[in-house]
């Protein structure tokens, strides 16, 4: 039986959470511009998730971060709407559930955090992530909120906590 640990970040994971992060978008050819690939604290994830009203969450399996996702406010949107940020899963994890479990401790962190709806973005070819989010309550929206500078996302979802 495989352990799966999701636990928040720590400083000494900034490293493999950004390599994973890049090698998921090399492998499904996501665009580099407009995306998260190109945010410039990629590489300093738990400096960033410090802010308030922010967490980031790895999954580790042996001592190895093998996935990760985070919450935060969306940026220059309303307060009460929160983004699901940064969600990926090496190949050796997807299909197991453990986007599930990640997905729930990220909705459960919103709330306790006082959001009252979460964001999130992602590519029209991802349909695996979409089949989650649609699963986890996320319904499709007909335009972007807030200005997260991710311009190469053309799939916005809203999910009501």
């Amino acid at each position: 039986m495989v352990n799966w640990l999701i636990r928040a970040i720590k400083k000494e994971d900034n490293q493999a959470v950004a390599s994973l992060i890049r090698s998921v978008f090399d492998e499904m050819e996501i665009p580099k511009v407009g995306t998260a690939y190109a945010d410039p604290y990629l590489d300093l994830m738990y400096e960033e998730y410090k802010k308030p009203k922010s967490r980031y969450f790895v999954v580790e399996k042996e001592g190895k971060v093998v996935g990760c996702a985070g919450i935060a406010s969306l940026e220059n949107g309303d307060p009460k709407i929160c983004e699901l940020q940064k969600m990926y899963f090496l190949p050796e994890t997807r299909g197991l559930g453990i986007g599930a479990q990640m997905m729930e401790k990220c909705l459960n962190q919103a709330r306790e955090f006082g959001f009252e709806k979460c964001y999130i973005e992602t590519m029209p070819f991802m349909h695996a992530a979409q089949k989650l989010y649609q699963r986890s309550g996320f319904e499709y929206l007909d335009a972007p909120l807030g200005s997260t500078g991710h311009n190469s996302c053309p799939v916005w979802m809203l999910k009501v906590l």
